[in-house]
């Protein structure tokens, strides 16, 4: 027998015996990122209360933690559902592959913005990505030369900005609003130094990436609903989580500009705040029909009244996707369509 047809046989028993095992679990299990777990919640919510079924299970593990826990295999023991705030990485599709997870879709959700908050009670900074570089990065170019970062508060990148410590609380390695800040803000803004083109190309991601380790920049874990509590505690912090948290939380806090531009519904569906990103969700298709309401479940996630312009989900904070995108997006992880973003 050839090697391929070994592993379909190997594939078609595994599925004989998923199938056989599913009663053990009779609850949806969905992992992955902080920033879409609020939304994932609200539909898990919604779900239960139309359909009468039990609540999916739903954790915030982070979009890398998600993403590994997502791939380690088909079964009751591994999740149905991971949510990501950045694409899934080729490293990661591979790592599904070798687990045998080879059918998924994604599901592109709606769009968010990175905040930096503060409390109400607090200054609101106008940054420019350059400034923040300056204020997190591990390593700053001072005189022409790159040295540990030297800037302890905000006044010592530019005295036009507030005389206090910096303090910035921002989510972990795991985390991919860390990812999409790292992205987003931190190498355009060292990008932006002219001490920039000297790098060579793997100095400039470890020098563009890298956060600082000695204080102003705090990381505090995957719950941003504790980020949110310290920045009420403390006028002077400042935070880093996705727009839905400070949208939710308006009455405590309000968001820095970046680049001169608010961050709002507006500006990030327009592209013009610079740490606009995309959301997703993946879905595992050899546990459809499986395990008990997970494609009444997506479908419900994916429907007018959770996505639509006045949908719950945008009612916390979610840029929704245009009618044309969110009717294609519904047609894709209804009928569960395999992902082809590495060639499927």
């Amino acid at each position: 027998m050839s090697r391929l047809s070994l592993t379909l046989a190997a594939v078609a028993v595994g599925s004989m015996a998923f199938a056989g095992a599913a009663q053990a679990r009779d609850q949806i299990r969905i992992v992955g990122s902080s920033t879409v777990f609020p939304y994932t919640q609200a539909v898990a919510e919604e779900y239960a209360s139309k359909t009468g079924k039990a609540a999916p299970v739903v954790e915030s593990t982070g979009t890398g933690g998600g993403m590994k826990i997502f791939c380690g295999g088909v079964g009751v023991d591994h999740p149905d559902i991971t949510g990501a705030s950045r694409a899934m990485k080729e490293s990661e599709y591979k790592l599904c592959v070798e687990n045998g997870v080879t059918d998924i879709t994604e599901a592109l959700i709606g769009y968010d913005g990175l905040s930096i908050a503060v409390s109400r009670d607090g200054q609101v900074l106008d940054l420019t990505l350059p400034q923040v570089f300056q204020a997190l990065a591990a390593e700053v170019p001072v005189d022409g030369k790159w040295v540990a970062n030297p800037y302890m508060k905000w006044s010592d990148i530019d005295s036009s900005l507030p005389d206090f410590a910096i303090q910035v609380m921002g989510p972990p390695p795991t985390s991919g609003t860390r990812d999409a800040f790292v992205e987003l803000a931190m190498e355009e803004g060292c990008h932006s130094f002219p001490e920039y083109k000297d790098l060579s190309k793997d100095d400039a991601k470890v020098k563009c990436a890298r956060m600082r380790q000695d204080g102003p920049f705090i990381e505090a874990g995957e719950n941003d609903n504790l980020i949110v509590q310290r920045l009420e505690s403390d006028k002077t912090a400042y935070g880093i989580f996705g727009y839905s948290f400070l949208y939710e939380n308006a009455d405590k806090l309000q968001g820095v500009k970046l680049n001169g531009v608010e961050v709002s519904f507006d500006t990030i569906a327009d592209g013009s705040f610079p740490l606009s990103r995309p959301l997703f969700f993946y879905v595992k298709n050899a546990h459809r029909g499986v395990i008990p309401g997970l494609n009444e479940f997506v479908a419900e996630y994916v429907s007018d009244s959770a996505m639509g312009a006045g949908g719950y989900l945008h009612e916390r904070g979610l840029v929704s996707l245009s009618d044309e995108k969110r009717a294609e997006l519904a047609k894709s992880v209804t009928e569960g369509m395999m992902m082809t973003r590495y060639g499927s």
